[in-house]
């Protein structure tokens, strides 16, 4: 090949990559898959779920059980994010986690993948506690129905902005006990599981937001006393009961480490400490399964 052709076959070439350079780049889409991050998967834990944010996607949703879980795209990280709460009560099997993409284009594509679900076992405990918190009497039964469907109706709301900042904590100083799920026995009498963990501290110390959130309820409860629930977005919310002092108002945001109540021992309890429970989109979850997330 002569010099001519060669600058004549190189002219050629630099076309070709001018001309490619300009071509749409196309995702990968074909080796996408659902990045799954949890502690176990048993009965009462919690499972991060992100998807990489290629720019052919508009929008995500989850389907696990009954339950359709729309994805979040975080901008920070450039990833598609939801949690799947895996309740207390789950029965050991082979569970389907479903995935449907929507592209810009208006094409679908579903992803599937399947959690297989252990066995884990609780502990029972005997306690004994004032009559009136076991059998209530009649006057009390109208403000328990309505408490409960007003607890219901918070925990369905989901917010579509994770108001989280980084990894959660342990919302009080004091002896941790690990009791998540415990079957309880109150005078005797079997009633549901421990769905949170009790943390000991003296009365009066303080409470923290386990992390950056909205207070969504801060009331004084039959059972769980002088209460207050924190939605942090995604369907992630965490509980604080039994407070001496309520220090926050419904409908303010609190960021991690804020104040929100000091330890007391109101509604049901054996003496004063912190029940802190964690649920995510309904399903109770075990705190240390949301404390081992990395979130930051």
């Amino acid at each position: 090949m002569n010099r001519k052709q060669q600058m004549k076959l190189g002219l050629v070439l630099l076309g070709i990559s001018f001309w490619l350079g300009f071509m749409p780049q196309e995702d990968n889409t074909q080796n996408l898959f659902l990045d799954l991050y949890y502690r176990s998967l048993q009965p009462g834990e919690v499972v991060k779920v992100s998807l990489p944010a290629l720019p052919r996607i508009k929008l995500v949703s989850l389907r696990f059980l009954d339950k359709k879980i729309k994805m979040v795209k975080r901008d920070a990280q450039g990833i598609w994010l939801a949690f799947v709460g895996l309740d207390l009560s789950l029965t050991p099997g082979t569970y389907p986690l479903q995935a449907s993409i929507l592209y810009s284009d208006g094409s679908q594509r579903t992803l599937k993948q399947s959690l297989v679900i252990g066995a884990k076992e609780f502990p029972q405990k005997k306690l004994w506690v004032d009559e009136k918190f076991v059998t209530p009497p009649a006057e009390a039964l109208e403000r328990i129905r309505r408490e409960a469907e007003l607890i219901s109706s918070v925990f369905a709301i989901y917010s579509t902005d994770w108001l989280g900042k980084g990894n959660f904590a342990i919302p009080a100083e004091g002896k941790v006990n690990p009791n998540f799920g415990e079957r309880r026995i109150f005078n005797n009498k079997p009633r549901s599981p421990h769905s949170g963990i009790d943390i000991s501290s003296p009365w009066g110390a303080p409470v923290k937001a386990s992390n950056s959130g909205k207070v969504v309820l801060a009331n004084d409860l039959y059972y769980a006393g002088k209460t207050v629930i924190l939605d942090h977005g995604l369907g992630v919310f965490s509980f604080y009961c039994h407070f001496s002092k309520i220090k926050v108002k419904r409908g303010s945001l609190v960021a991690k480490g804020d104040i929100i109540g000091d330890i007391g021992a109101t509604g049901r309890v054996t003496g004063p400490h912190l029940h802190w429970s964690v649920r995510v989109s309904g399903s109770r979850i075990d705190p240390f399964s949301l404390l081992y997330l990395e979130l930051n």
